[in-house]
């Protein structure tokens, strides 16, 4: 008799939210909830909730990642008691009815709210292929952790943490740093590690009213007229700045360990911090006299932005060095909001060239990755023989299983036209100044276009940044990446020691001579955040690289996520040509089907 699979689905609430599917440990898929409901930062995980029954008409178990307790914060559904997402899932059939109608729990329903850092740690360890490692997890709010200080409850957050890691199911925190509002006694202390299921164990800690790695950054873009969570238009922007003596220093180095300047960053835990810059004359900086409002124009900002990036990353060095030093392993995991910065991750390379460290960046570092690090933390604590597994792709998305039918079908109307078409064809398009978006196969997880639902560029024209940041609708400052065959790689860029980039973690530097080859994808500090290809990864965006090569001389396109500014990533053929007639883009590419629809929008 065979042995019965075991489904266990895992949600992230909150912004990112998102599902993840597993099968017997192996992904089925796993999705960010924006791709679905078409909302940007959507923090209900409700269609993809739904999406599972595709897959499986029973759960085994529902596991919950979030920052805060599921029956406090998630609302009732019904006269069950229930929460609204075990409400979904009893009401959609996958799960089972309570067995005990006086508990408000639900037997199949595990809750993990509580280790929120474990989980962005679990979703790093487990993808890696390492077998032992310890995690430095930079985020910037974490768990809530109510604290008892001066007889008095004081609210805290998970800010940043290390985290010794070892298959299949150990995560013991061995530092970690607590951000509050309110001012609290400082220092060095322990704190006992039950509330994250490590009974009996302790871990050193820093409970601070400053501002954490993460939210220090956050500020910083806010200051610079976006939401906190656009951080990585501050990343964009930091190049455009320098050194200015004016700004202060954003964090106090004479303290145990290093904390944000509170006089400059005065944090709102969990929501975010701002920039205190009335009390500094250069951080005051106003426009004055103009309709303009793009703030991005002034010194304050630019040199703010670089400051801040400089500072921040160096921060996240000393924290890899202690983790190091704590524990004795050299093989570390980065996860957490901050995670995501690939001008940070390059500069560790660089930093810690001497120190012998092997270094696994998360590319799903934002919270929709914790999905699957909660589903596989539960997967291996069922599972002890479990064998460790590397994951080998992101193309983990839901499987539209589109035919040639359905593309004749969704492109039979007037101003779509669908025609045959080639790798030789659509490299034609490209090189005179056509704009090509390519769809196949499932969709990327995490936030970076990996060549399944990319919009694509020829990256040797000398205006094309300018070009297609107006055309999606995105700020002037904005850099674009490159996906490079990875056999060419080290012709091209320098990987400080890295044999390959698959998954778009690093803003590197050129080779000698390279940067005046192709300049709509190098940033203004002479970078470029690249893809590496292979054809086992994806045979048809590789071919596809190729045949621009043979043209060219050139083995790199010009690559960037296909959605218009504001807008998630498209998930699905409709989404894709919805896209192009809100837009100047024409034409999407199909290499599965070697199908070309072509959208002629109105002038």
């Amino acid at each position: 008799m065979s042995k019965k699979s075991i489904w266990i689905a895992a949600i992230a609430r909150g912004h990112n939210a998102g599902v993840c599917l597993l099968k017997d440990g192996e992904v089925v898929f796993s999705v960010e909830e924006e791709r679905l409901s078409r909302q940007k930062y959507d923090g209900g995980p409700f269609a993809s909730m739904v999406k599972i029954l595709e897959y499986t008409k029973k759960l085994d178990y529902l596991v919950v990642a979030h920052t805060q307790p599921l029956m406090e914060t998630a609302g009732k559904v019904d006269y069950s008691g229930d929460d609204v997402y075990t409400g979904l899932a009893r009401k959609l059939g996958l799960i089972d009815q309570k067995s005990n109608n006086t508990s408000y729990e639900h037997p199949q329903v595990i809750d993990l709210a509580f280790m929120h850092h474990k989980l962005h740690s679990a979703c790093a360890f487990y993808r890696s292929g390492f077998d032992s490692a310890v995690s430095v997890i930079v985020d910037g709010a974490g768990t809530f952790v109510p604290l008892g200080i001066n007889n008095e409850q004081v609210m805290s957050w998970e800010v940043e943490s290390i985290i010794d890691c070892d298959y299949p199911a150990e995560f013991n925190t061995k530092f970690k740093v607590y951000g509050t509002r309110e001012p609290i006694p400082g220092g060095l202390t322990e704190m006992p590690s039950d509330m994250y299921g490590e009974n009996g164990e302790k871990h050193t800690a820093i409970v601070s009213d400053r501002a954490g790695i993460t939210k220090v950054y956050e500020a910083v873009t806010q200051y610079c007229g976006w939401s906190g969570i656009e951080a990585g238009k501050t990343m964009g922007l930091f190049p455009y700045g320098k050194e200015n003596d004016a700004i202060p220093k954003l964090f106090d180095s004479q303290s145990l360990y290093p904390l944000s300047n509170r006089n400059v960053i005065v944090p709102n835990y969990p929501n975010g911090a701002i920039v205190n810059g009335g009390v500094y004359q250069f951080l005051n900086e106003v426009i004055q006299n103009s309709t303009d409002k793009d703030l991005t124009h002034l010194d304050s900002r630019r040199d703010l932005a670089y400051a801040c990036q400089v500072e921040t990353q160096e921060q996240v060095v000393n924290l890899i060095k202690k983790a190091v030093e704590d524990t004795g392993k050299k093989k570390v995991v980065i996860s957490g909001g901050y995670g995501l910065n690939c001008v940070a991750n390059y500069h560790y390379l660089d930093a810690l060239k001497d120190e012998g460290i092997e270094i696994y960046v998360e590319p799903v570092s934002n919270d929709a990755g914790t999905a699957m690090g909660a589903a596989m933390m539960f997967w291996y604590g069922l599972e002890e023989d479990s064998k460790i597994k590397q994951t080998q792709s992101l193309y983990l998305g839901p499987d539209n299983n589109y035919t040639l039918e359905d593309i004749i079908s969704k492109t039979d109307t007037d101003g779509i036209n669908l025609s045959d078409a080639n790798n030789k064809d659509i490299v034609e398009l490209l090189t005179q100044k056509n704009i090509v978006t390519i769809f196949q196969g499932q969709s990327e997880n995490g936030p970076r276009a990996l060549g399944n639902r990319s919009v694509l560029f020829d990256p040797t024209f000398e205006d094309g940044k300018d070009f297609v940041n107006e055309v999606k609708h995105r700020e002037y400052f904005r850099p674009f990446a490159g996906s490079i065959l990875q056999d060419d790689v080290h012709d091209w860029f320098d990987l400080r020691g890295m044999e390959d980039s698959p998954y778009m973690m690093y803003a590197v530097n050129c080779q000698p001579g390279i940067a005046e080859k192709i300049p709509s994808i190098i940033h203004v500090d002479g970078t470029c955040r690249i893809q590496t290809v292979t054809q086992k990864q994806n045979p048809h965006y590789y071919d596809l690289i190729k045949e621009f090569k043979n043209k060219t001389g050139i083995p790199i396109v010009f690559n960037t996520s296909f959605n218009l500014g504001g807008e998630p990533l498209v998930e699905t053929l409709e989404d894709a040509i919805w896209t192009l007639q809100q837009s100047d883009i024409e034409y999407l590419y199909l290499p599965e089907f070697r199908k070309l629809i072509t959208v002629k929008n109105k002038d």
